[in-house]
C-alpha cells in the first residue's frame, strides 16, 4: 500500500452546512466548536430536504463547492442525513468523484474505478478537486453530538502500550448473496504491535464481543447489535443491497443503525448494486489502512474500489491509531 501525506485533520476539512435544514445548523455548528473549525472552512449551501436529488438540483451544489473550495480542503464533511443520494449515486460519491448517470442505466454492471481505492490524496488531487466526503448523519441532532464526541474520544487511543487489545470482528453468516465477502476476511490472529485481535466469527454464536474497533458482516441487518461492546472510533458496515437508503432502506437495516449503536463511520449503497464486492469495503484493506493511523474518512475511501452507488457516514476525523 502506498504511503502519502499525513492523515487528515481538522484543518483539512471544508464544512458544508445546508442552511434550509435545522439539523444540519445544529449539527454543523457544533461540529464547529468541537473541532476547531475556522469560519473560512464552512460553507453554507441551500437544498432540498429530503433523500434523492436530481442530477438538476445536484448541479448547483457541486458548482457552489467548486468554487468556494478549490484546492484548499482535501476532504469535505456534508453536515446533514438527507439528501443522501443524487438520482441513483450515492452523495458523497457524487460530491467527491462527479454525478455518474451512466450507473442509472444498469446499477449492477461495474462502474468507474475510484482514484483513492487503496492510495493516499495526493496534493494534485486536492489541487485538481479531488475530495473525499462523508455524511455527518444520525438521526437526531442528539445522536449527532454523540456521533462527533465519539470521534473525539477516539484520537490516538489505540494501539498504545498498556492499552488493552481492540478488536476487529469480521462475521460470516449463512446468507450465500451477502456473505461473498468472507473470502477476503483476514485470518483470525493476535497483532501486538497494532495492539489489535482479529476475530473470525460466526452469526450464530452470540457471545459479547468486548472492545470492538471494526466490524463487518454480511446481511440484511445485524441481528445481535446489543452484544457488541463499541470502542470510540470503531468503524461497521453489513454488505447489503440498500443500507445507504438512510431513512427508507427498503426492509433492510440502515447504515445509521451501525452509528445509533455506537459505531462512529459507516458505509452503505444507495441503489441495487448486485454483489459485486468492488462496490463494497475491502475487509483487509479498511483495518490495515486504519490500523495505519489514518481518519475513518480515509480508511473507508481507500477500501472501495467502485463507490459510485455508496455514501460515506460518520465523524470523518476520528483516529484512535493515530500519532
Amino acid at each position: 500500500m502506498s504511503q502519502g501525506p499525513k492523515r487528515l485533520v481538522s484543518a483539512d476539512l471544508g464544512l458544508v452546512i445546508n442552511q434550509a435544514d435545522p439539523y444540519s445548523l445544529a449539527v454543523g455548528d457544533y461540529y464547529v466548536r468541537q473541532r476547531g473549525l475556522d469560519a473560512s472552512q464552512v460553507v453554507y449551501v441551500d437544498l432540498p430536504v429530503k433523500p434523492v436529488l436530481s442530477a438538476a438540483e445536484f448541479e448547483p451544489l457541486q458548482a457552489q463547492l467548486k468554487t468556494a473550495f478549490g484546492g484548499k480542503a482535501r476532504a469535505l464533511v456534508l453536515a446533514w442525513a438527507q439528501p443522501y443520494a443524487v438520482e441513483c449515486n450515492g452523495i458523497t460519491a457524487a460530491v467527491t468523484l462527479g454525478f455518474d448517470p451512466e450507473v442509472c442505466k444498469n446499477t449492477c454492471a461495474s462502474s468507474k474505478p475510484s482514484p483513492l481505492f487503496n492510495r493516499a490524496l495526493t496534493s494534485a488531487q486536492t489541487e485538481d478537486g479531488l475530495r473525499p466526503s462523508m455524511l455527518l448523519a444520525a438521526r437526531s441532532v442528539e445522536s449527532a453530538k454523540a456521533l462527533i464526541d465519539r470521534g473525539l474520544a477516539a484520537d490516538q487511543q489505540l494501539g498504545k502500550r498498556g492499552v488493552p487489545l481492540a478488536h476487529a470482528v469480521f462475521v460470516s453468516t449463512p446468507d450465500k448473496a451477502r456473505n461473498v465477502r468472507a473470502p477476503l476476511f483476514p485470518a483470525a490472529a493476535v497483532v501486538p504491535a497494532a495492539g489489535l485481535q482479529i476475530d473470525r466469527v460466526d452469526s450464530s454464536q452470540v457471545e459479547p464481543l468486548p472492545r470492538v474497533i471494526l466490524y463487518q458482516t454480511g446481511s440484511v441487518r445485524e441481528e445481535h447489535m446489543a452484544r457488541i461492546a463499541w470502542l470510540p472510533g470503531a468503524l461497521a458496515d453489513h454488505l447489503t443491497s440498500f443500507g445507504g437508503q438512510l431513512l427508507q432502506a427498503q426492509g433492510q437495516m440502515s447504515a445509521l443503525d451501525w452509528l445509533e449503536a455506537g459505531a462512529t463511520a459507516s458505509y452503505g449503497t444507495v441503489s441495487e448494486p448486485c454483489n459485486h464486492l468492488q462496490k463494497f469495503p475491502h475487509p483487509a484493506l479498511l483495518l490495515a489502512h486504519y490500523a495505519q493511523g489514518v481518519s475513518a474518512l480515509e480508511a473507508y475511501w481507500r477500501s472501495v474500489a467502485w463507490p459510485a452507488q455508496g455514501v460515506f457516514v460518520g465523524e470523518p476525523l476520528a483516529a484512535p491509531f493515530g500519532r
